[in-house]
């Protein structure tokens, strides 16, 4: 997983409240266990309507209650594999959230207004470290849990937090040995 510390650049807008992961990618395409190659899969079927366009920039601006519905994780895979690096809305759905900086993918919650303005602006830049983002005309703070921030900032997977630990896992491992099988005394 990357770090984050500031993600810049043009935005793209789905003016959409409630997009649910099964809109982001349909389950047709969740045969797959890799991570990558969904990003073609991604709005599938909105992607068929007339003056669909959805550019591949950095920064996704979208509605209310993004990312609601099943806790698949394909969803924010064809984000990410898309292009996204960041997506700004009202609201997330919360395993969306989780599933999103479990891969480096930044959601970011800023009021609607705030959406409109960097959605009217065209471009943004997020500053995870001071959880800001930034943009013509305007600036708004977001909130983040610590843990995430740091996991993020640092590009810390579940695995690379875990073998950042090694040393204390081997000492435990070590103070765990014993000879042989444990034995228990019957009554």
């Amino acid at each position: 997983m990357r770090a984050i510390e500031t993600i810049t650049g043009r935005v793209s807008v789905l003016r959409r409240d409630d997009v649910d992961t099964d809109q982001i990618i349909p389950k047709q395409f969740l045969k797959r266990i890799e991570r990558t190659g969904f990003g073609r899969f991604l709005f599938y079927d909105w992607a068929k309507e007339p003056d669909w366009e959805l550019p591949a920039n950095p920064i996704l601006v979208a509605g209310r209650n993004f990312g609601c519905g099943s806790s698949r994780e394909h969803a924010p895979w064809a984000l990410e594999d898309y292009g996204f690096q960041a997506i700004i809305a009202p609201s997330f759905g919360d395993i969306f959230r989780t599933n999103c900086t479990k891969i480096g993918l930044l959601p970011v919650t800023l009021a609607r207004a705030d959406c409109d303005a960097i959605a009217r602006a065209g471009e943004a830049q997020i500053d995870l470290a001071s959880q800001e983002v930034r943009w013509p005309g305007g600036t708004a703070t977001f909130e983040i849990d610590p843990g995430v921030k740091r996991r993020l900032l640092g590009g810390f997977d579940d695995i690379a937090l875990t073998l950042a630990q090694g040393t204390e896992i081997d000492a435990y491992e070590r103070d765990r040995e014993r000879p042989g099988p444990a034995t228990t005394a019957l009554p």
